[in-house]
């Protein structure tokens, strides 16, 4: 089927192809952290992101990036999977960093890490104790305006982290950190996001598609959150 163009007054339309990484494991068996810089996609993990492979199949990527950590260059290498195209990484797109999970008082562990995110529009907020929200804010814009000054792109794949999708989507809506406790991001999920743009700048963005997960696409019986369930793993320990 061919493309619909949009408007003939639409200034250079692009598709955000935004994706969070595949399952990891957060824990060792004796239920430490692990460093979350380097763990790797588990087997589970994987699969999700085969998933996602088989869904994006037929699109032609432009241009391809990840934040540089483990498990977005390994999701993104599945799902670019056979291309010629090489994968790039935006550093300032990591994931928000944490502090010490054993530093929150055990009658604040359920909002400050099993609701995180509801944390953010505090004064000074942090996330679980480490980085402060505004200045993830800040990190994440300006990585993301790098790539949207770009002009070798109308189709993007971008590998990124739960709060790292939830800053963007939050940023395109116009909600700011309030937003972030609305986006929902399975791992390997898909959001698809559209925008006009002019001079390096979004001029009108178009959620199409949130939080799509190729594996389970309704997640029928499965109302956990992620944050709710590293919460869950944490305590178990």
């Amino acid at each position: 089927m061919p493309a619909i163009p949009a408007l003939p007054g639409t200034r250079c339309r692009r598709r955000l192809y935004l994706m969070r990484h595949g399952a990891v494991v957060y824990f060792d068996d004796a239920g430490l952290p692990l460093d979350p810089r380097t763990v790797p996609l588990t087997a589970e993990g994987r699969a999700q992101a085969q998933a996602a492979a088989e869904l994006l199949a037929d699109v032609d990527f432009d241009l391809a990036f990840c934040s540089g950590l483990t498990r977005t260059r390994e999701t993104a290498r599945i799902v670019l999977g056979a291309r010629a195209l090489p994968l790039h990484e935006e550093p300032r797109l990591k994931e928000v960093r944490g502090g010490r999970f054993d530093a929150v008082p055990p009658h604040a562990r359920e909002r400050v890490i099993g609701h995180a995110y509801e944390t953010a529009t505090d004064a000074d907020g942090r996330f679980i104790g480490g980085e402060a929200w505004a200045d993830f804010r800040e990190r994440i814009l300006a990585g993301w305006s790098g790539l949207l000054a770009r002009n070798d792109w109308r189709n993007l794949l971008l590998v990124a982290h739960d709060g790292v999708n939830r800053m963007l989507m939050s940023h395109f809506v116009g909600a700011g950190l309030a937003g972030l406790k609305g986006f929902e991001q399975d791992p390997a999920c898909l959001n698809l996001i559209e925008m006009d743009v002019r001079d390096g700048v979004a001029e009108r963005v178009y959620l199409r598609a949130v939080n799509i997960a190729a594996y389970d696409p309704i997640r029928d019986g499965k109302h956990e959150t992620v944050m709710e369930g590293i919460h869950r793993a944490y305590r178990a320990q």
